[in-house]
């Protein structure tokens, strides 16, 4: 039996005076109740109420236990309190996914304002180029690259993911400026391997969409040490914005094409489906949504 349960149908009906008025309270029958305060009557090996056709009343036993059951409820009801309001609270850790980049230069940038507005809550950030499983994976939350799959997760929209085509200064003073996306078939390319158009370069220009296969001399899965060999004057380099902004600023990278605009990829928050979601993901969502969903901030 739910001793607990049967302890609870004996304290009702006790303090309303029949078995009736407790089911009210607790939303049964009195047979239900009555049935609760029997099952432990035979757990305890004693009778605790007398019961007749037009009355109720306590047995010796039924006081001594009724005046510790009293006890035993208040504390249940006061720790079920203590926990309501620690999950009103966020708290815990929360384990995040996101693409390296996007990672590294964007979120990592943002995550100290959602760390001191939330500060019982830790976040651990796994950075990876490769789709991760959340479910397989444990992950609470994904930042992901490219339409959404099909595989029953929330989706929330954020913004696009912009890219910019750019080279050093000493490479375009040995091998010269492109001057149209056809031109890039005659130079040397950085190749990104979790590239989703593979070696394919799409740009949008005054005329329109384009699209214009390379060739690549270097292709490495990350984007860093592609921003490294840039730098070195390799080749041209089509890459997140976020990740070659600081070298552009510095004057280190040129833009290329800036008539032809790379083709930016769509972005998205993916979490599981839940009716009761944890206050520490909903605040770790509500947060993202608001950094990453609207327009972008002033460069």
């Amino acid at each position: 039996m739910d001793r607990l349960a049967g302890m609870e149908a004996f304290a009702r009906a006790v303090e309303t005076g029949s078995f009736s008025a407790a089911g009210d309270l607790l939303g049964l029958s009195p047979q239900a109740v009555g049935k609760q305060v029997r099952l432990l009557e035979e757990h305890l090996g004693v009778r605790l109420i007398h019961r007749t056709t037009r009355r109720q009343s306590l047995t010796e036993a039924g006081r001594d236990l009724y005046e510790r059951v009293r006890v035993i409820l208040a504390e249940v009801e006061a720790a079920e309190a203590v926990a309501a309001r620690s999950q009103a609270v966020p708290r815990g850790q929360i384990r995040v996914n996101a693409p390296v980049t996007f990672g590294a230069y964007d979120l990592a940038r943002a995550l100290p304002a959602y760390l001191a507005a939330y500060p019982q809550v830790d976040v651990e950030l796994t950075l990876s180029d490769r789709k991760a499983d959340l479910i397989e994976e444990g992950y609470e939350v994904i930042f992901r690259v490219g339409p959404p799959a099909g595989n029953g997760l929330i989706a929330r929209p954020l913004r696009p993911m912009d890219f910019a085509l750019c080279a050093a200064p000493s490479y375009l003073a040995a091998r010269g400026a492109p001057r149209a996306p056809a031109d890039l078939r005659q130079h040397e390319c950085l190749g990104f391997a979790y590239m989703a158009t593979g070696d394919q370069w799409r740009f949008v220009g005054p005329e329109g969409p384009e699209t214009v296969e390379v060739s690549y001399r270097l292709l490495v899965n990350n984007g860093q040490a592609l921003l490294t060999a840039a730098l070195a004057g390799l080749g041209l380099l089509l890459q997140p914005t976020a990740l070659v902004r600081d070298a552009v600023a510095a004057g280190h990278l040129v833009p290329v094409l800036p008539d032809h605009r790379p083709v930016s990829r769509p972005m998205h928050l993916l979490y599981a489906p839940d009716r009761r979601i944890t206050p520490k993901l909903r605040s770790f969502i509500d947060f993202a949504l608001a950094r990453f969903a609207g327009p972008a901030p002033a460069e």
